[in-house]
């Protein structure tokens, strides 16, 4: 059954090489890390979310609006199917609604806080930005690519990055929160060149301090309509 239906546009990811050593204290119990040759990555991404509902049913003045996250990627042995997921460290909205619903049913790790988007499109170029406010400060991802879709190419890095159709939450030591994430695979912006901008490290803490500097990548992706199934245990 279908909890949340929406639609996720122009997702924005810049992802960072990471130890082991930082991530495995946000491992859920059950899960392991998920490596693309041999390498963590952990992503900060920004994207829209337009057209949600929730049971079906849209919610006053929480249709549409923006989300920023910090992820990481997992891996679930169901059986003999490898399920493989994400793990969110923090996702911030600018709706508390969606915090409340999110941390309730899910155990998330929600965050509400002011944000602003500026989304420019002309023949050739796509302008993309997302901010978040926190500490009385603006912090923001930028992005200029050129306005043609391309295909994802099967075996790449963006694949990896995409390809992640479960979502896990650490409850506690001894329990996880798993659900089921839908939509078809991505077509692409290429990227023309980037920026960041304030201090993330405001954002998620200072052991994340290193998401000032540069990352080593960045993709741009037009996104889909998506479902998010409801959850259960791992115990």
């Amino acid at each position: 059954m279908n909890f949340l239906t929406a639609e996720w546009r122009k997702l924005m990811m810049l992802n960072y090489e990471v130890e082991a050593s930082l991530l495995q204290p946000y491992v859920p119990y059950g899960t392991e890390l998920d490596t693309f040759e041999g390498k963590l990555y952990l992503s900060l991404v920004g994207f829209m979310f337009l057209n949600t509902k929730v049971m079906g049913l849209p919610i006053p003045f929480h249709r549409h609006f923006e989300e920023m996250n910090l992820r990481f990627y997992v891996r679930y042995k169901h059986g003999e199917e490898w399920r493989r997921g994400v793990v969110f460290i923090k996702e911030i909205v600018p709706k508390f609604m969606i915090s409340f619903i999110a941390n309730t049913v899910y155990g998330e790790h929600y965050e509400t806080l002011p944000m602003q988007h500026i989304i420019k499109t002309n023949k050739d170029t796509l302008h993309v930005e997302y901010h978040v406010k926190k500490a009385g400060s603006w912090h923001k991802i930028i992005v200029d690519a050129s306005n043609q879709l391309m295909k994802l190419k099967a075996g790449s890095e963006l694949e990896f990055i995409t390809e992640h159709y479960w979502g896990y939450t650490k409850l506690n030591e001894t329990k996880t929160s798993q659900y089921e994430v839908g939509h078809p695979t991505w077509d692409i912006y290429p990227v023309n060149k980037y920026a960041l901008e304030g201090d993330f490290s405001q954002v998620y803490g200072t052991k994340f301090e290193f998401l000032n500097k540069a990352p080593d990548s960045v993709y741009l992706a037009e996104g889909s309509d998506i479902f998010v199934r409801m959850g259960d245990l791992i115990t």
